[in-house]
C-alpha cells in the first residue's frame, strides 16, 4: 500500500508539472517582449531582430520592443539578457563574435554557452575576400604569391578584434602559410574606405558592406567563404575550391534566451520564428542585409554554436590572438 501511495503521489506530481508547463506555454507571451541587439541600429543583427520582432508581435498580438545595447563586444547586452527572468520575455539577437569567438580571446564575465539557451539560427551572412580593384590582384593565388614574396609587408583590415572577418582572415592565412599585418577599424565601412584608398590590401567582409563598391569597380571579390558558390556571384570560386578544403567562414545570427527558460516556451518561439523565416516577405527583407535565411531546431542551433566555438578557439590558440 505504501508503494502504491508513493507511486500515486509521484504520478500526480508529474501530471501537475506537465499541466503547468503546457499552461505556461499557452499563456506565453503574457507581457511585452524585449528583443536585445548587441550592436547599434542599422546593421544586419538590428534589421533581423526588428523584422522578427514585428512579425512576432503581429502573430501574438503582443508588443515586441527592440532595444540596442552596444558595447564591450556584445558583453553589455549579453549580461542584461542573462540576468533577465527566464520566462521568454527577453530575447537576445546572438552573433558569431560574441557567442562563439569572444570566450577564446577575452576574459568573460559570463559563460556565453551555459548562461543562454539556443532558440533558433535565423540567418547566415556570407563572407567574401575582397581587394582593391586597382591593386593588380586578379586571383587568390596571386594574393598568396605576393604575400609570400613580401613577408608581413601586406596588410589586411578588420571591423574589429574578434569579428567574423578577423577570424576568417586568420584561418585563411594559416591554411595558405602566409602572414599579413592586421589593421583594426571600428567597423567594416572604415576598413573598406581605406582599402579603396590603397592603404590596406585585403579583407574578409560581407556583401552588404562591399558589393556596392564591387559593382562600382572599386573592389574585386577573389573568393567567398561559404561551402558553395553564391547565387549572386556564380563566377566567384569558394576558398575551399582554391586549395583550402573544408574552409568555411560566415557570420551568423540567432535567437537565444536566458538559461532555464521553459522548453515549452523555447519550442513555441522556435516554431513561430521558423514559420516567419519561411515567408517570402521576410526572405526578401533579410536578403537586403546580405543574409541567407537559416532556421531549424533549437538543438541544431546549440550544436552549431558548439561547433563554431571549437573551430574558432583553435584558430585563436594557433594564431595567438588576444583581445584588445
Amino acid at each position: 500500500m505504501k508503494f502504491r501511495f508513493l507511486f500515486s503521489c509521484v504520478g500526480t506530481m508529474a501530471l501537475s508539472f506537465l499541466t503547468l508547463t503546457c499552461a505556461f506555454a499557452q499563456e506565453y507571451p503574457s507581457k511585452p517582449i524585449q528583443f536585445v541587439v548587441m550592436y547599434p541600429p542599422g546593421g544586419a543583427s538590428d534589421v533581423v531582430a526588428r523584422v522578427l520582432g514585428q512579425k512576432l508581435g503581429d502573430a501574438w498580438k503582443q508588443s515586441v520592443l527592440t532595444e540596442n545595447r552596444p558595447g564591450a563586444n556584445g558583453i553589455i547586452a549579453m549580461q542584461h539578457v542573462a540576468k533577465s527572468p527566464a520566462d521568454g520575455h527577453t530575447l537576445l539577437m546572438g552573433n558569431v563574435g560574441p557567442n562563439a569567438i569572444n570566450a577564446s580571446i577575452y576574459k568573460m564575465p559570463l559563460d556565453p554557452v551555459k548562461e543562454f539557451a539556443p532558440v533558433v539560427l535565423t540567418n547566415l551572412v556570407p563572407l567574401m575576400l575582397v581587394v582593391n580593384a586597382s591593386a593588380g590582384l586578379s586571383s587568390v593565388e596571386e594574393l598568396i604569391a605576393k604575400a609570400k614574396a613580401n613577408p608581413s609587408k601586406l596588410s589586411y583590415g578588420t571591423g574589429g578584434t574578434g569579428t567574423a572577418g578577423h577570424f576568417a582572415m586568420e584561418l585563411f592565412m594559416m591554411n595558405a602559410g602566409i602572414k599579413m599585418e592586421r589593421i583594426s577599424y571600428k567597423g567594416d565601412g572604415l576598413a573598406l574606405n581605406d582599402m579603396i584608398g590603397g592603404h590596406i590590401q585585403a579583407m574578409f567582409t560581407t556583401g552588404a558592406s562591399s558589393l556596392q563598391h564591387v559593382h562600382a569597380g572599386r573592389l574585386k571579390v577573389l573568393a567567398v567563404g561559404t561551402k558553395t558558390r553564391l547565387l549572386n556571384l556564380p563566377n566567384v570560386p569558394t576558398v575551399d575550391e582554391l586549395g583550402q578544403p573544408g574552409f568555411e567562414a560566415v557570420s551568423w545570427g540567432g535567437v537565444l534566451v536566458p538559461a532555464n527558460t521553459p522548453k515549452s516556451v523555447i519550442a513555441k518561439l522556435n516554431a513561430e520564428i521558423n514559420r516567419i523565416l519561411k515567408t517570402p516577405e521576410v526572405r526578401e527583407q533579410l536578403a537586403k542585409t546580405g543574409s541567407e535565411v537559416a532556421g531549424g531546431t533549437a538543438e541544431e542551433f546549440g550544436k552549431y554554436i558548439a561547433f563554431e566555438t571549437e573551430k574558432w578557439s583553435k584558430v585563436a590558440q594557433i594564431a595567438n590572438i588576444k583581445g584588445e
